[in-house]
């Protein structure tokens, strides 16, 4: 089977290509990428014609669910969520019920995800039952297919016991991915500690709780040589920290999510629980620092922590609502009206962070637009707005802080193994 995308503006942030060109596709891989490239017999034509044609969209951080809580999300149904968002591939993260500590949990998510429409990267968790007591058989859950490790929603609290992941994973060559919390310090807070919990009465988390745990974590990656990956950067003060180690060779790479560059911790006055993350939107200046990190670079990747809650869950008491927020099908639509349009990136720094970069970071092979590259392809109208609804998400839960809004930014085809996946409207 063979398609040709023409009339396109074609973006690879890996090789830094920005023009107007075709592309052709044959079977799985991308055959060439040209200006006006013939319609040859018998191939499908998709017109590009006012649109950005990008390598296909990588989310190395989301939750899917399952096993165990299949009535929020499954693997299949959040393949689908993510081909509508212009995602090829998701790294699902291990917290499920049971988490992802063994072999055969690693291969079932991998057997799952076959039957769908993208391709889906097992994270396993470092520790066995997430209890940061012992670690897990790092070198059989590799061998199963997980990317890296990481026990997301926990932190490691013993430093011992992190400085031995690090140890074992580098052996591997994948990278521990923290979730940088003192959760001592955190001490079951609500919302980011500042004016706005002050005015509303809620128990505040200090940036400190975020910064001191990756401040530990940076050291004993220096320390070890291993690769670390710092999950949901939330505070400029991290990004301190991160650049600080980066400059002295650590082997330290981040993420951030839309919402830390798009919101602050002033929409919890309007959305409240829908505006209930771990950790927490935090001030106009952490926003601030969010976008300038991804602009310098320090700030390696753009990860949604797709995060779905049932309604009846979300709708309680701020206390007691969970934390997390749905993501994939915002991703696109905040990366062009607040990086693009509002702030001046290019097409290629925007869209470097959801490519080439957690790629590279996890050993994907994937994130390139190219010949001989494999043919996961997003189609992006930058231009057309799109309204944030119930009829615009799909996915099952619809916990998120950006319903209502008008934003820019159309995915309107998804290829994934030269498969188009998704089609705007269909």
């Amino acid at each position: 089977m063979a398609i040709i995308i023409k009339n396109g503006r074609v973006v690879d942030p890996a090789s830094g290509l920005d023009e107007l060109m075709d592309v052709h596709i044959t079977g799985e891989i991308v055959s060439r990428v040209a200006p006006d490239i013939p319609v040859e017999p018998g191939c499908d034509l998709i017109d590009a014609g006012g649109c950005v044609v990008l390598p296909g969209l990588i989310d190395m951080h989301v939750h899917f669910r399952e096993p165990g809580s299949e009535d929020k999300e499954t693997i299949i149904g959040g393949s689908i969520v993510a081909a509508k968002g212009g995602f090829t591939s998701v790294c699902t993260m291990p917290n499920t019920t049971p988490v992802i500590d063994n072999q055969a949990l690693v291969r079932f998510i991998k057997l799952e995800a076959e039957k769908g429409p993208i391709n889906v990267f097992p994270i396993a968790n470092i520790t066995k039952g997430a209890n940061g007591e012992e670690i897990t058989e790092m070198g059989e859950l590799v061998k199963g297919g997980a990317v890296g490790f990481s026990d997301d929603g926990k932190p490691v609290l013993s430093s011992i016991l992190m400085r031995r992941a690090l140890e074992y994973a580098r052996m591997f060559d994948v990278p521990i991915i923290t979730h940088s919390e003192d959760t001592l310090l955190s001490d079951d807070g609500i919302i980011n500690e500042g004016t706005t919990a002050t005015l509303l009465g809620l128990k505040g988390i200090p940036r400190e709780a975020e910064e001191v745990m990756i401040a530990r974590d940076v050291l004993l990656a220096r320390l070890t040589r291993g690769r670390l990956h710092i999950a949901h950067v939330s505070s400029g003060g991290s990004i301190e920290i991160i650049q600080w180690a980066k400059s002295r060779g650590v082997q330290v790479s981040c993420e951030t999510a839309p919402h830390y560059f798009a919101l602050t911790d002033a929409a919890v006055e309007e959305h409240l629980s829908m505006a209930k993350m771990n950790p927490p939107l935090r001030t106009e200046e952490d926003r601030i620092a969010m976008i300038e990190g991804l602009r310098s670079g320090v700030i390696d990747v753009i990860a949604t922590d797709h995060a779905p809650h049932l309604l009846n869950e979300k709708m309680q008491e701020l206390e007691y609502a969970p934390f997390g927020i749905i993501g994939l099908e915002t991703a696109v639509p905040l990366v062009i009206s607040v990086l693009v349009k509002q702030n001046g990136f290019s097409l290629g720094a925007a869209f470097r962070p959801l490519t080439i970069n957690p790629s590279n970071i996890l050993g994907l092979g994937r994130g390139e637009l190219k010949a001989g590259a494999v043919a996961d392809i997003a189609i992006v109208n930058a231009d057309k707005k799109i309204r944030i609804d119930d009829s615009f998400i799909i996915s099952r839960c619809k916990n998120t802080p950006f319903m209502g809004m008008e934003l820019y930014g159309s995915v309107e085809y998804t290829i994934c193994s030269g498969r188009v996946v998704y089609s705007a409207g269909h």
